[in-house]
């Protein structure tokens, strides 16, 4: 007899309202029951059961920042190379940022981006739009359920895509689209680069990377940003927050769907800090820098404050052979989505952030923020988007577990307790206890949905 669907049984299920020992049945690509109690035995026949018993039933992840280097850039890592990573790191839907090779700065780019994924992704996906100096009419035309938002880059980073102070103000005054920027001051970069290779030459010691993308370089960007966008009423989301001076400008008072403007960290300014660049030198190397260890110990006091909003990866692969040379020449950029979560777990276990905090920042918020129709919880009649974590079962990271294409990741060696036994995306498992099972069904993200 065909099973009519799926059950997970006896897991230790989270919701976005309580914590609880029961069952949950899916049918089709949806969640059909939540069960508290016994599950009737006439329903267990007529289903699959999955015995979770010593496992966790968490919302899949939705990271709302990576950089899957498609199109363009595919041999640092692709759609189908990196959302394989995705799905063994519990992360069901990404969003992904638009500084490609050509850039997604046109409707057209973004329809093209949407296809591709479409063919390749194994997870859920979403983009965003980049603005330039010149596609200002374009963006504001756009339809905001295609994509998430309009990235803005607000100072230097990788890419030829940054925008000045009148072009922001534009977007603020003429467009409604959540506008996401990458804030670090460009005038403070050049100075401290200048300073600092005057002093040490082409050999700069990996370790004055959070100087020369200094705490000043972030704070001066973000407070010019919050002021334009009260002035102007925009909605502003600061991506990558990584100092502990930015966290006096966001409000960490009002609910979430009624805050103006909204702030993200990631996953490596929750872990790592300044000590670490002497043991992983450019394998650490990112914009913004990752920065002290009083600056990660604040990003996750935020977290309870509610001050920062949402926890992302920021994923963005490079083959080791491009992180290899001095500090002027390596590109920035960290892989990191296929360990994210069991990470965050880890700081869970050993008492420096809560899992609820966790399973909000990465699953609830984005889906609120982003207003992402029926996805990022564990409810009736959404999506049935879920990972199994089994929470006491040891393993190590290493380079030669890791999915991404680049095969190599600043984590290796940490030992984890947490370890994911099943993804999966739209009612279907799509990654277990190891293996990514055959067939794709990752479908396009739909946004701004109220």
């Amino acid at each position: 007899m065909d099973k009519q669907g799926i059950i997970i049984y006896n897991a230790k299920i989270f919701t976005e309202k309580s914590t609880f020992r029961g069952s949950l049945r899916i049918e089709g690509e949806f969640i059909a029951e939540i069960f508290k109690g016994e599950v009737p035995p006439t329903v267990l026949e007529k289903n699959q059961v999955i015995d979770a018993s010593d496992l966790w039933l968490l919302p899949g992840v939705i990271d709302s920042h990576v950089h899957f280097r498609d199109p363009g850039l595919t041999h640092k890592g692709d759609i189908e190379s990196e959302s394989k990573a995705a799905l063994a790191g519990g992360v069901t839907s990404f969003i992904d940022m638009p500084n490609t090779i050509p850039p997604t700065t046109s409707i057209a780019a973004l329809e093209e981006k949407r296809k591709t994924a479409s063919e390749k992704a194994w997870t859920n996906f979403g983009f965003f739009l980049g603005a330039t100096p010149d596609n200002l009419n374009e963006l504001i035309q756009a339809d905001n359920q295609r994509f998430a938002g309009i990235k803005i880059y607000y100072g230097s980073t990788t890419g030829n895509m940054m925008v000045n102070k009148e072009v922001v103000q534009k977007l603020m005054t003429s467009s409604n689209h959540l506008l996401v920027v990458h804030a670090e001051d460009d005038a403070v970069i050049q100075r401290n680069m200048a300073s600092y290779r005057e002093q040490f030459g082409e050999e700069l010691p990996f370790s004055y990377h959070p100087m020369i993308r200094s705490v000043e370089a972030c704070y001066k960007a973000t407070s010019a940003l919050v002021e334009m966008a009260m002035r102007h009423r925009s909605r502003l989301h600061i991506a990558h927050v990584s100092t502990a001076n930015e966290l006096a400008l966001f409000d960490g008072s009002k609910p979430l769907a009624e805050k103006q403007i909204t702030a993200e960290t990631c996953v490596p300014y929750l872990w790592f800090d300044q000590r670490d660049y002497d043991r992983l030198g450019a394998r650490l190397k990112s914009n913004p820098a990752i920065k002290s260890e009083n600056d990660r110990k604040a990003l996750l006091q935020a977290l309870a404050s509610n001050k920062i909003d949402t926890i992302a990866t920021d994923h963005a692969p490079h083959l080791l052979d491009e992180k290899q040379g001095s500090y002027f020449n390596v590109p920035s950029g960290i892989p990191s989505v296929q360990y994210a979560l069991p990470v965050m777990l880890e700081l869970v276990r050993n008492g420096q952030v809560s899992i609820e905090k966790v399973l909000e920042k990465m699953c609830y918020a984005p889906a609120t923020l982003f207003r992402i129709h029926r996805r990022g919880y564990i409810r009736k009649g959404f999506y049935a988007d879920m990972v199994l974590v089994d929470p006491n079962n040891p393993w190590t990271i290493s380079d030669e577990t890791t999915l991404s294409k680049c095969r190599w990741s600043p984590f290796a060696g940490t030992q984890l307790h947490a370890r994911i036994t099943h993804t999966f995306v739209n009612g279907k498992i799509k990654f277990e206890n190891g293996a990514v099972h055959d067939q794709r069904n990752g479908q396009a993200l739909l946004f701004n949905v109220k």
